[in-house]
């Protein structure tokens, strides 16, 4: 009721709110030029404001040059006396100018048979002021009106019209008959990279220098996922998303920009609406206007926060003109990617007299036994447990909703959206599930011609629910629930415990109790955007930002009962007579947490724009910036509760009651900049700087100078280039060099730690005890920044006039001064507890690229792209013990490669083990270790440090968008390659074995080159000793989304009184290919299969504006 009453009140604002023209048209500008073009006229303009102008080549007169000297004229007034003269038309929509060639009429065209009239708008309703409509083949053609209307006389009713608009793609209509047709004009990605968001601004591509990629939101939104980060990987050049796994409200992705630089902390700063350190995985995608990465030197200016790279989230915002409310609706199902396919009943009890067999005692299981476990004709003494089907649903539900509004007047633009989110979790009876409510509100107001101010507000919800047992936990009891044990028993009731009261079917339920995680999110921003009066180019703009963040957990912890049988007591009607048993605690107890955090953020920029002469341009920008932080958080403990029906804690006893709280203070004062210069668009340099101050450093050493200088060479300027090289319209060479910090460690490392312990004193006379201090870690007061120096070198190109593009980079990192503690080298005789000090070394080189290619043929448009990143890394120095082997030292190889014995084989016969070194103890089906040393012995010094590790090397992604008459089609593609997956299981009488090793292993009866024996947990050296044999290759390839859609024709939309209707059906990790990993997602970080699956999800929903 609440959502459909916001829903009323959304439409009655929006149909309340007046149309105008847009107030930026009204804004004065002053501009002196000597002989210049129309195209060097709007450069100018360009360069002197904040407007940005778009055109078709073709657009505007070549040859005429203007003398103009004005000053305090309103754009639009010098546009209409400009252009009166020239069959030339423009739109002025926010700051952006669309300039339009018009359409004349041939007056010697035959007599017009047929008239046709129509709407023209855009995907979200708008209309397109401006928008051409020609008849195909003719000069016969008129331009949509300031709604967005159109009428045209054309020569037949089976005409084709041609309508088309800057920064959309020109689409063909055959009249087909209809005196009516409403038409939508998709937006051209072409047109939309124009302008490319970096730190506190925004550039044009064409002369941007730095690496900077982005992906627009309406991509990320075509995700059917609760996490945005989810959503990225194989969208962004450079970006590298690695998916933990699907857990509702735990379900981020790993982000990391060009790999893995650094063994400290790798996350990138993410930045929304100009603010830093919020998070990208909570927002809602209906919200994103674009996502921009900084992955080079232009991240400096962002400082001591950046060495990991930037992501910069922008949201929507409204635009001048009618209300437009969308409603938008997703339903979906999602089940787990893969499950791990176990062994039966029947082959477990195999298995395990195979173990029986090689340790020489008498075999558990009879044949007949384990055919009584095949048949299942005794399932209370010989069940067959399928334990993943018993606790899994088939598919588990997932919903979104979104109702927005935007629109504008001459003084107001606005964008408000309301949605909810619901997943629930993949358990039967499952007690976990996730809620999200978001509400934003962006407003602009345009005070007069120099100030502009704007509001932004957000506000989210996020109610997470689980089971008072960790997913961890859960999946761990599923990996090791044998099949020949009862999940539930046949009258229902559950079964016995795997350990711990641990039964699967019961702890993923509230039947423990519950667990609960409530946050509460404010985040707002306010800023102005002054233009100072009487200094040409000069912009002030000040902004402040407060984010308020309030948690709740409860957790309520409960007995629970399970059911067990002695397989001999039988009741009086001859069934099996169960007993009931306690399990967990033996009484009720709670512990509730509650954080408090504020962040608030002040900054000023000046921003300085100016053309000196005819051909030099140059941006100045300086700001200041001050960031505090604090909060505070308490829990309390109680037990002993009379009655397990009130869950509060004032219900709970005295006895071992508990509580305590911290907390904290954080801040940081930046001074940065950047200056811009250009020489006719041709030879482009940028400086970018930050001075920046942190808290977690000693006052001596808290301020840090990160600065960043690029170069670009638009080669495709020279007068040569076009006669030379004609099948490539743009070349740009880009060149880059830059450091940048990271601060991300843990604060206060110079000043002596001391801890609380568990000891007492007394004093006052025995009559008061107080707590002990011991001292903790050793001050380090030479903590100082983790460095990063960044060098790379890019090419863009354009070929068949903009079609198909080309984008390549090389980039190297080099990583200095890593906070890494001396314990390999320093020996624990000394009871030393040494702090971290700036000692480690790293680098991280490769590559990435994207290409695109966009065509239009009649009603088919086609986008296709392809872009993917290559990194490896390596430990340049770090603290390593004395006296290893080079062959084993980490330093030289990646983060995280693993140390393991390499298998090379399988022992078939004693007479090839006591033929090679081998473990004591070893016999025919165990893994053979390559002596590697050539020493006779195979100990220790035989591992190897291996030269790979989980991240992987290269990520990649292939988009594919389609669109023909009234259905669109979007495909990716995504896959990785160069990463390692380690299994390990804990099978034996602990747990149950993989299908896939019953299928594979060694016996004497079928012996295997490849596989060994059947194995006792980690009782055999090859499982306790880490080995090449469980290390795969986590190389896969993923149709990560697919999305096909069908737009209603109008006159179906036109009778139902709406604007635009689209229906679709989506999928998400619907299919992967993995051939080196069988039993687990090749995305899984647990190789014992513990961790919640990813998700795989199949979804429809439809969208209407109105």
């Amino acid at each position: 009721m609440f959502i459909m009453k916001l829903i009323f009140t959304l439409i009655f604002v929006g149909l309340t709110t007046l149309n105008a023209k847009n107030t930026y048209s009204q804004n004065k500008i002053d501009i002196e030029i000597y002989q210049g073009t129309l195209k060097e006229v709007f450069q100018q303009i360009e360069k002197n404001t904040e407007f940005i102008f778009f055109y078709k080549d073709g657009t505007l007169p070549e040859k005429d040059k203007f003398t103009i000297s004005k000053k305090g004229i309103a754009l639009n007034k010098f546009l209409d006396d400009l252009l009166a003269n020239y069959s030339v038309g423009y739109k002025i929509d926010d700051r952006q100018v669309t300039v339009y060639k018009k359409v004349t009429e041939n007056k010697e065209k035959a007599i017009p048979q047929f008239t046709v009239s129509g709407t023209i708008i855009d995907e979200t309703g708008l209309p397109l002021s401006g928008a051409t409509v020609v008849e195909k083949g003719t000069t016969n053609g008129t331009q949509a009106d300031f709604d967005g209307n159109f009428s045209i006389e054309v020569a037949n009713e089976n005409a084709t019209l041609v309508v088309s608009f800057v920064g959309y793609a020109t689409q063909e209509v055959l009249i087909g008959g209809k005196s009516e047709i409403d038409i939508v004009l998709k937006e051209d990605t072409a047109a939309l990279d124009e302008v490319v968001i970096v730190g506190y601004g925004v550039q044009k591509k064409e002369t941007l220098t730095g690496a900077v990629s982005g992906v627009g939101g309406e991509e990320l939104a075509q995700a059917p996922v609760t996490n945005i980060s989810q959503g990225v990987a194989g969208r962004i050049p450079g970006v590298v998303a690695i998916s933990n796994g699907g857990e509702p409200g735990y379900d981020g992705a790993t982000l990391r920009v060009r790999g893995l630089s650094t063994f400290g902390n790798a996350a990138p700063l993410v930045v929304v609406d100009g603010v830093p350190g919020r998070s990208l995985e909570r927002i809602d995608p209906s919200t994103i206007k674009n996502v921009s990465v900084l992955k080079d030197a232009s991240a400096a200016i962002y400082g001591a926060q950046a060495a990991n790279g930037v992501i910069l989230v922008t949201t929507k915002r409204g635009k001048v003109g009618a209300p437009n409310i969308q409603f938008s609706y997703n339903h979906g199902i999602a089940k787990p990617t893969v499950i791990p396919d176990m062994a039966n009943a029947a082959e477990y009890a195999t298995l395990l007299n195979e173990v029986d067999d090689y340790n020489g005692i008498d075999r558990r299981f009879t044949d007949e036994q384990i055919q009584l476990y095949r048949d299942g004709s005794d399932p209370w003494r010989y069940p067959d447990t399928d334990w993943y089907d018993a606790t899994l649903k088939p598919w588990s539900a997932q919903t979104y909703g979104n109702v927005s509004i935007n629109g504008g007047t001459e003084k107001m633009n606005y964008f408000v959206s309301l949605s909810h989110r619901y997943q629930d979790g993949f358990y039967r009876n499952s007690a976990t599930n996730y809620n999200q409510y978001d509400l934003r509100t962006n407003l602009d107001f345009n005070i007069n011609e120099y100030l502009d101010v704007y509001i932004n507000t957000t506000g989210r919800f996020e109610d997470r629910n689980y089971p008072t047992r960790t997913a961890e936990n859960i999946f761990r009891m599923l990996m090791r629930s044998r099949p020949n044990s009862q999940a539930y028993w046949p009258n229902g009731m559950p079964g016995p415990d795997i350990e711990y009261g641990d039964n699967p079917v019961v702890i993923s339920t509230d039947a423990t109790g519950y667990s609960r995680d409530k946050r509460y999110v404010f985040n707002s921003d306010f800023g102005v955007n002054l233009k100072i009066p009487g200094v040409e180019g000069l912009t002030f703009k000040g902004n402040a930002s407060i984010d308020k963040n309030f948690r709740f957990d409860k957790d309520w912890v409960t007995p629970w009962y399970l059911y067990t049988w002695d397989q001999q007591s039988l009741d009086d009607d001859g069934n099996p007579l169960l007993t009931r048993g306690k399990k967990g605690y033996d009484d009720p107890r709670l512990t509730e947490t509650m954080d408090d955090s504020q962040r608030i953020l002040l900054r000023g920029i000046f921003d300085y724009t100016k053309t000196f002469g005819e051909d030099h341009d140059v941006n100045v920008l300086a700001g200041v910036e001050r960031i505090t932080n604090k909060g505070d958080s308490f829990w309390a403990y109680r037990r002993y509760f009379l009655s397990d029906a009130i869950d509060q804690l004032f219900a709970g006893g005295r006895d071992e009651m508990n509580n305590s709280g911290s907390g904290f203070e954080e801040a940081r004062l930046n001074y940065f900049g950047r200056v811009n210069y250009a020489f006719s668009e041709k030879y482009l340099a940028e400086f970018v700087w930050r001075y920046q101050g942190s808290y977690i450093f000693e006052e001596s050493g808290r301020f840090g100078f990160f600065p960043g200088v690029s170069l670009g060479y638009v080669v495709s300027k020279e007068n040569f280039w076009e006669d030379a090289v004609p099948f490539i319209s743009f070349a740009k060479i880009r060149a880059s060099w830059g450091q940048t910090g990271n601060d991300a460690i843990s604060p206060f490392q110079y000043l002596a730690n001391y801890n609380l312990n568990n000891l007492l004193y007394i004093n006052n006379g025995g009559n008061t005890q107080s707590q002990a201090l011991y001292e903790g870690v050793i001050p380090n007061r030479n903590v100082t920044w983790e460095t990063a120096t960044q060098k790379n070198i890019g090419l863009d190109l354009d070929f068949l006039e903009g079609d198909l593009s080309l984008t390549v980079d090389y980039f190297h990192y080099l990583r200095e001064d890593i906070l890494w503690a001396r314990n390999a080298s320093v020996p624990n005789t000394t009871g030393l507890s040494l702090p971290d000090e700036n000692i480690g070394r790293s680098q991280n080189q490769g590559f990435d690229f994207n290409i695109d290619y966009r065509t239009n043929i009649s009603d088919l448009r086609l986008n296709i792209g392809l872009n993917g990143v290559y990194s490896k890394n390596e430990i340049l120095f770090w603290d390593e013990p004395q006296g290893r082997p080079e062959y084993q030292q980490s330093t030289g190889r990646p983060i995280g490669a693993g140390l393991y014995y390499n298998a090379i084989g399988i022992f078939q016969t004693q007479e090839e083990i006591d033929n090679y070194p081998h473990w004591e103890g070893a016999r025919p089906g165990d893994i053979i270790f390559e002596d590697y040393n050539d020493d006779g012995v195979i100990d220790g010094n035989d591992r190897v440090r291996y030269d790979a590790s989980r991240v992987p090397t290269f990520t990649g992604g292939l988009n594919i968008s389609l669109d023909y008459k009234n259905f669109d089609l979007a495909v990716l593609l995504q896959g990785a390659a160069g990463g390692y997956f380690y299994e390990t299981t804990e099978s034996g009488d602990f747990g149950n074995y993989l299908h896939s090793f019953y299928d594979d292993r060694w016996t004497a009866e079928n012996p295997s080159n490849e596989h060994p024996r059947t194995y006792n947990r980690n009782g055999e050296y090859w499982v306790n000793q880490q080995n090449t044999y469980w290390l795969h290759k986590s190389d896969y390839i993923r149709l990560k989304n697919i999305e096909l859609g069908y737009t209603l024709p109008e006159s179906v939309t036109n009778s139902i009184l709406v604007k635009n209707f689209r229906v679709y059906l989506s999928a998400f990790n619907l299919l992967t290919y993995s051939p080196h990993i069988e039993d687990y997602d090749p995305e899984s970080t647990s190789g014992s299969g513990y961790n919640y699956p990813l998700n795989k999800v199949v979804n429809v929903g439809a969208s209407i504006n109105f």
